[in-house]
């Protein structure tokens, strides 16, 4: 039997499958880098839509540009009146995930012309999908519990005003930028399965609409998105202080996955949990204290302890649960806030892959039969 021509690699770990200058991990050192700016830098000093504009365009607008861009969201935040009738016809047992994916390749039916030469149709496609994606799932948060949707608020801000949408009550200044910042650190990672998907499906030149649907479908997987939920399942499981050495020391030696550790890239802090550990302080002063929050310093020593040697430390999803509860976020919509800043970072790779565009077309390896033979319906 002849040798493949390629070595196999199970989900192509490692595998290069583009150049890209948006966003850098060094997971050795615990550095996170958007278009050469450290994250840290960005989560003080930025906002989600200049960040998001940092990524989409590569390089930090001028004010007038950031104002004009501003500007734009706003007036783009509602969703049409066909989208909202549909969405009320979703089950209200329904995963949010599945709802926003749904919506948002409805969009391109209303949308959609794949002006893909034209700089202006790029433009508006970014401005309504990073504009109508938190009032769509905001609008089936509220549509599931039988109510109608909230109007976007035009006197509030990109963070503030999905906060107002969600729980039809103006945020504190501090929960507004506290949110703002979470959704900075969550808008891009490199090379990650969703990201990925967006970029097969916008290598086929479809609109950008479908490209963001099929990155939705992607995160909505437990082994992608949705594990700052697990998280907060598991401190739940656990219960008080005195639990967390036996739970842990049962989930090494059974060896069991502890949610909200370790990750493919980072063998140290994954820099984005040490911000959102301090957003999550800083939020639980305005609020009150969270009791999970002290389990979750005990675990993270413990499994620091029993794992740190292997690389295995806190990631992005181990505090990010309990900021969201704060907030007064449910637990199955934690993965829509994800898609909600991601959508930056997919966009700025479907940018990017039209730019030097070539449809993915990867090989494979055959271990079926060579030799078969149809035997009939009356012999088999």
């Amino acid at each position: 039997m002849a040798q493949p021509a390629c070595e196999y690699k199970p989900g192509l770990e490692g595998v290069p499958v583009a150049k890209s200058s948006i966003s850098y991990v060094d997971g050795k050192e615990g550095i996170l880098k958007y278009r050469g700016i450290n994250i840290e830098e960005l989560a003080t000093k930025s906002t989600f839509l200049e960040t998001a504009f940092l990524l989409i365009w590569g390089r930090l607008p001028s004010k007038e540009e950031l104002d004009s861009f501003q500007v734009d969201i706003n007036n783009h935040r509602r969703i049409k009146y066909h989208i909202r009738d549909m969405m009320k016809c979703f089950p209200e047992s329904g995963h949010p995930m599945d709802a926003l994916q749904t919506s948002a390749a409805a969009l391109g039916l209303f949308y959609s012309r794949r002006a893909l030469d034209k700089e202006e149709y790029i433009r508006d496609a970014v401005v309504r999908i990073i504009a109508k994606i938190p009032t769509m799932v905001a609008a089936f948060s509220q549509m599931r519990e039988g109510n109608d949707s909230v109007k976007p608020n035009d006197d509030l801000n990109y963070s503030a005003n999905f906060l107002y949408m969600l729980t039809e009550k103006e945020p504190e200044p501090l929960e507004a930028r506290i949110f703002d910042v979470c959704l900075m650190l969550h808008a891009e990672h490199t090379m990650n399965a969703s990201t990925f998907s967006a970029m097969v499906t916008s290598s086929t030149l479809t609109d950008p609409y479908a490209v963001v649907a099929s990155a939705v479908g992607t995160l909505a997987g437990p082994l992608h998105g949705g594990a700052n939920e697990e998280v907060l399942t598991m401190l739940e499981e656990i219960g008080s202080i005195e639990n967390v050495r036996p739970y842990i020391e049962d989930c090494v030696e059974n060896k069991k996955k502890i949610m909200g550790f370790g990750h493919r890239v980072y063998k140290v802090k994954d820099p984005r949990a040490r911000i959102l550990q301090q957003l999550a302080e800083r939020l639980f002063e305005l609020t009150g204290h969270d009791e999970y929050y002290d389990i979750a310093l005990e675990v993270e020593k413990v499994v620091a302890e029993k794992l740190g040697h292997k690389g295995i430390y806190a990631n992005v999803d181990f505090y990010s649960g309990l900021v969201y509860r704060k907030l007064g976020i449910k637990p199955d919509l934690f993965t829509p806030m994800f898609a909600i800043s991601r959508v930056a970072g997919w966009l700025a790779h479907w940018r990017e892959q039209l730019a030097v565009n070539r449809i993915f077309r990867p090989t494979q390896i055959y271990v079926g039969e060579k030799d078969g033979i149809y035997i009939p319906i009356e012999d088999r």
